[in-house]
């Protein structure tokens, strides 16, 4: 069932602002990089567990579930706490309560969070038969792929350390932006000779727009409450976004049998991320009125 996950990936960057709310970009890195790197390793030796050595299915997610039942062990001393903190904070939570569905900050982060999923799991799903087109056979370009992903790797820890230190992120955004058109433009009129180049920036620019989507839900909220609720909203249309975008681009696709145009349409929500980034990145609360930003704490 695919429902806890679906849960704990909202309310992690929640966890994350009520336990650490001064250290929210170094916290946020390593869940975003842990997150990553987990899956990724279950992803590659999942098939040689029930394969080469012999487990089948069955012994393959008999393997991950008691993983997960190790990962239960490490969370229970966080139940200790947890009386004393829902006392503690369940008073300024009501008081600094806000409709987040009524925040146009909040539908900016939303967008921004389903505009760089949309990006990412279209290259995921047509990154291969991409290039395959391209005249690069199907087993390089399952390894330009995984490379892709890996180039994600570092920077899903990185960049929360510096968002968390500057007082907006449009920097990042910018240069968000600027990563994902070098590499996206690169696959439709680079040199085919440096195709790994373009395929290594296109993973850096959708590690800077994860990193940044996570950032915003401990960023733009101002307790652990309204970063759950953000979370939840963000996250909810965002998947649906991105649950959209591969079969929509496998569509175009095949109406006009060449992989220029869903090319374009990924170039086309690189700017969309940019106008919906800049503004998710301004320093501002979603419950705050004024359209101006907020001081710098500290």
């Amino acid at each position: 069932m695919d429902w806890p996950i679906a849960v704990c990936n909202v309310l992690l960057p929640s966890i994350i602002k009520r336990d650490f709310p001064d250290k929210i970009g170094s916290m946020t890195g390593v869940y975003s990089i842990s997150m990553n790197l987990c899956g990724a390793i279950a992803s590659g030796i999942s098939v040689p567990l029930a394969v080469n050595a012999g487990l089948k299915w069955q012994g393959a997610l008999g393997i991950w579930g008691i993983l997960s039942f190790v990962s239960i062990l490490c969370w229970l001393p966080q139940l200790r706490n947890q009386t004393k903190q829902t006392a503690k904070t369940s008073q300024k939570m009501v008081s600094n309560d806000v409709n987040v569905w009524r925040s146009p900050l909040a539908w900016q982060v939303t967008l921004f969070m389903g505009i760089q999923s949309m990006v990412f799991y279209v290259l995921i799903a047509w990154l291969p038969e991409i290039l395959k087109e391209q005249g690069i056979g199907s087993n390089q370009s399952g390894w330009y792929l995984s490379i892709m992903q890996l180039a994600m790797l570092p920077f899903t820890f990185i960049v929360p350390v510096i968002a968390g230190r500057m007082f907006n992120q449009r920097l990042l955004v910018v240069i968000t932006t600027i990563l994902l058109l070098t590499g996206t433009l690169g696959l439709l009129y680079g040199n085919s000779n440096i195709i790994l180049l373009w395929i290594i920036i296109l993973g850096i620019g959708g590690g800077f727009a994860f990193s940044l989507s996570m950032m915003f839900f401990g960023l733009r909220t101002e307790n652990a409450h309204q970063a759950a609720e953000l979370s939840g909203m963000a996250q909810s249309i965002g998947y649906l976004l991105a649950a959209i975008g591969p079969a929509l681009i496998g569509y175009l696709h095949d109406a006009t049998n060449s992989w220029n145009l869903p090319l374009f349409i990924l170039l086309g929500a690189s700017v969309l991320l940019f106008l919906v980034g800049i503004g998710a990145a301004s320093n501002r609360f979603v419950g705050s009125r004024s359209s101006y930003e907020l001081p710098r704490k500290g």
